[in-house]
């Protein structure tokens, strides 16, 4: 009885391993290995900017089509582009993020404001737009390298071996020796 269960199973394992593909093509040969596929991108290219203040302007007047956002403002450096948008000041922080995420998906439809950068935060985007007044009046690095400054000013700690310390005001009255010594 034990043999005939052994041949069985060994039958069984000898047919798995010799079956042939089900829709009657034949086995491909082994040999494939060399050969390479090639996929077309499908992910959205970015173009390249070659007019800043158009594209500038394009990225706004698609931040402020979305509903709810009062203005933007954008400044364009290389093929980078970053947007601040105005929103009521009154609106809870979960709509901002939802207004936030829906202008970075119209944006993400332009080939321009594929890779753009959004922001919502009042300081932020109130420099974006000293930037960009800098830049309309011809003054893109100087109005860019200040308004960097602060930012870094406001967002870089005070390094304790950087302070000096107070220079001490000189009195003309007498020093009074402490009673509680």
């Amino acid at each position: 009885m034990r043999v005939f269960v052994y041949c069985i199973v060994l039958l069984s394992v000898l047919v798995g391993c010799n079956q042939s593909p089900k829709n009657g093509a034949s086995p491909s040969p082994t040999n494939d290995t060399n050969r390479q596929i090639q996929v077309k991108q499908t992910a959205p290219q970015k173009k390249e900017i070659i007019d800043s203040r158009a594209v500038s302007e394009r990225l706004e007047q698609i931040a402020t089509s979305i509903p709810q956002v009062e203005s933007a403002n954008c400044v364009v450096f290389g093929n980078t582009a970053v947007v601040g948008i105005n929103l009521p000041p009154e609106m809870d922080r979960s709509k901002v993020g939802t207004i936030k995420l829906s202008v970075a998906e119209a944006l993400k439809k332009d080939p321009y404001g594929v890779d753009a950068i959004v922001t919502a935060d009042m300081d932020l985007s109130h420099r974006i737009q000293r930037i960009r007044d800098h830049v309309m009046n011809g003054k893109p690095i100087s109005g860019f390298a200040t308004e960097m400054a602060e930012i870094i000013g406001r967002i870089m700690p005070q390094i304790p071996r950087d302070v000096e310390p107070a220079p001490a005001p000189e009195s003309t009255e007498p020093q009074m020796p402490n009673a509680n010594l």
